[in-house]
Parts: C-alpha cells; structure tokens; sequence
C-alpha cells in the first residue's frame, strides 16, 4: 500500500530518498526528484524528515508559465497546505481522500510531521490484476443484532461511515482482486442497488442469490462457471485488514485444498477458577485466568476442484467441505492472521468495530 515503511531509527525511510528534496533546491531539482519517483510528486523536506511542502509536475508548469526558470528556488512554488495522513489509516479512508481531492498520492506522516511512507492510487487498487475470484456471503438476516438488521442487512451496517460489506470489496480491490461474487438473500435488493455491477467501486460485483439460505458453502454451488484459479470465500460481517497476496502465496506454497484463516480468541475468565479432580480437594486456584483459543476467522482460499464436492441447492457450510476433505485425506492448512480482524455478528464486537468500548 505504501512505497516506504516507518524506519527503526525514526529518520526518512532509504526509500523515500527519491521522492525528496531539501529546502535549497531548484525547480530543475524537484523535477529530477519527481522523475526518479515515477509518482508525480516530490516531496520538500527539512533535514530531520519533517515535510514542508509538497511539489507535483503540474506546480512546476504553472510556476514555469509565471515566470519561474528551472534554477529557481523551489521553495517558493511548493504547496504548503498539502494533504496527508497518519500511520495506521484504513485503506477505505485513504481512497476516500484521494477520490474527494482528485489526487493520486497521500504522503504519510508520523506525530512530529515527519514522512515515514506514501500511499499512493495505482498501489491501493491494486498494480497487478489477480486472476483469483472473491465470495463473499452477504444473505444473513443478522438476528442477534436486531433491532438494527431489521431495516438493514448485517454486511451493510456502517462502521466508520461505510458498509462492511464495501469495506471488504474495497480491500480486495488493493489486492488486485477484481472479480466480485456476493452471496445475497435477506434484503438482497439493498445490496444490490449499492453496488449495482461494481463498476463505480473499480471491479466485476455478480450476485449468487439464493432462494433460501445455503450456508457458507452452498452459496459456491451457485457459481456460474467453475474458477481457473484459487477461489477466496469470505464472511460478509468481517472487518479485517488480512494481507490476501500473502494468504493467497501461503496456500499455494502449502499446496492445500483448503486454507482457512485462523485468530487467536482470548477471553478473561471474571471469577477465579477453581481446578479440583472431583474428590472434593482443590488441586489448585486461579484468579481470573485469560483462556486462549484459535478459531475459525471466516475467510477461506479453496480450491476449485472441490467445488465438486459440494450438492447444488442443499444448505452446506464451509465446515462440511473441510471435515470432507480430512476424511478423503485432503490437506488443510491454516493461515494466522495477526492483524485486525473483527467479527461484527455479536452487538459488543460492532461497538467495538465502531470504536465505542
């Protein structure tokens, strides 16, 4: 997403040295800095990494047209109420920046105005289109969140002013994901008249709809012709910033039938435990222990081949297709996921989603 991570050291990333250029340079200067970068953009900072201003190509031809030469300073034409964002921002939120100020780059900012990245468009949505297709179930009436659902499907409930369901098509669009399928029966209409054939959100949206629901599996007997390539299933409840390159290479390299996302689910027990063999002796206590599972996180890389296995129109749930696949000796493998991931079926975890806990 970005060309440039924070460094260890807290100076200018190595990678950004390209893109900058320091408070005595030229206009010819800037434009070698935009050329190397390839970005359109340089970037005028201060010896500690602090960013001054920002340079496109289209301030150097209107400096150039007002008189400036290509030794002036730079200083003078930099932009100094540029945009920028802090480290840690959602990719829904940045595309939402650069689609409101019709710009292409957004440079990155730590709390003392240093540049530690950039994110810029052509990386967000993704360089390379991935022959992959994406599921994602969108059909549940979403019943232990009413009232809420009762006026709205779950997968559109916005959280942090956009719907769920957008923000997961939106993040596999950066991964260059560009073929869409949502799964689709409570109040599919609402569904389908926000994303329409995804043409306004950058990619393919088709619609498996179902005439009753068929679960996380049986929604794929839906599919209208058989994938050429490793098929992505996901919840439509998720907010997540899963890494899909890396989740997709992980599946490949393992050669599983399935991958299934895992996280790990802690829970803080409120009352002190108790351990006895039943003889009536305590054997040991614990004061409010943490116990620590690993779970199922919802998102899946299946492949193709066993969409076989699965009985068209039957209620059939992702589980049924991996316990098939371990009982035909099958590998499934699992993928930790050890960055956000919120699953928003239960009231607490959509408040926390929406950061009011």
């Amino acid at each position: 997403m970005t060309v440039a991570e924070i460094p260890a050291s807290g100076g200018l990333p190595e990678s950004l040295a390209p893109f900058t250029i320091g408070l005595g340079g030229t206009v010819r200067e800037a434009l070698a800095a935009i050329d190397r970068g390839a970005r359109g953009l340089a970037l005028l900072v201060e010896a500690g990494g602090r960013l001054l201003g920002t340079i496109s190509d289209g301030d150097i031809r209107r400096a150039i047209l007002s008189g400036s030469s290509l030794d002036s300073p730079v200083a003078g034409i930099a932009r100094r109420d540029f945009v920028s964002i802090p480290p840690g921002a959602d990719r829904a939120h940045v595309l939402d920046l650069m689609r409101a100020r019709s710009i292409q780059q957004v440079p990155i900012l730590d709390k003392d105005g240093r540049v530690v990245g950039i994110h810029s468009l052509r990386a967000m949505i993704g360089s390379v289109e991935r022959e992959n297709w994406a599921v994602i179930m969108a059909g549940g009436k979403g019943e232990r969140l009413r009232p809420l659902t009762e006026s709205i499907p779950k997968p559109m409930i916005p959280v942090a002013g956009r719907p769920i369901l957008e923000r997961l098509v939106l993040h596999l669009l950066g991964f260059g994901i560009r073929r869409v399928f949502l799964a689709v029966n409570y109040m599919a209409e609402k569904i389908e008249s926000h994303f329409g054939d995804g043409s306004g959100h950058g990619c393919e949206i088709l619609y498996l709809r179902e005439d009753r629901p068929l679960g996380t599996g049986g929604a794929l007997s839906l599919l209208p012709e058989m994938p050429q390539a490793p098929l992505l299933v996901l919840n439509g409840d998720l907010v997540t910033n899963v890494d899909v390159a890396a989740f997709l290479a992980a599946h490949g390299q393992a050669r599983n039938a399935i991958t299934v996302a895992v996280h790990e689910h802690a829970y803080r027990v409120p009352f002190g435990v108790v351990d006895s063999d039943g003889d009536g002796v305590i054997r040991s206590l614990r004061e409010k222990p943490t116990e620590r599972w690993t779970v199922n996180a919802g998102l899946y890389v299946v492949e193709p081949r066993l969409l076989s296995k699965i009985p068209r129109g039957e209620e059939y749930g992702m589980p049924d297709l991996m316990n098939a696949c371990l009982r035909e000796g099958e590998r499934v493998g699992l993928y930790p996921i050890e960055n956000d991931w919120i699953d928003v079926g239960r009231r607490t975890e959509l408040q926390r989603a929406r950061g009011e806990l």
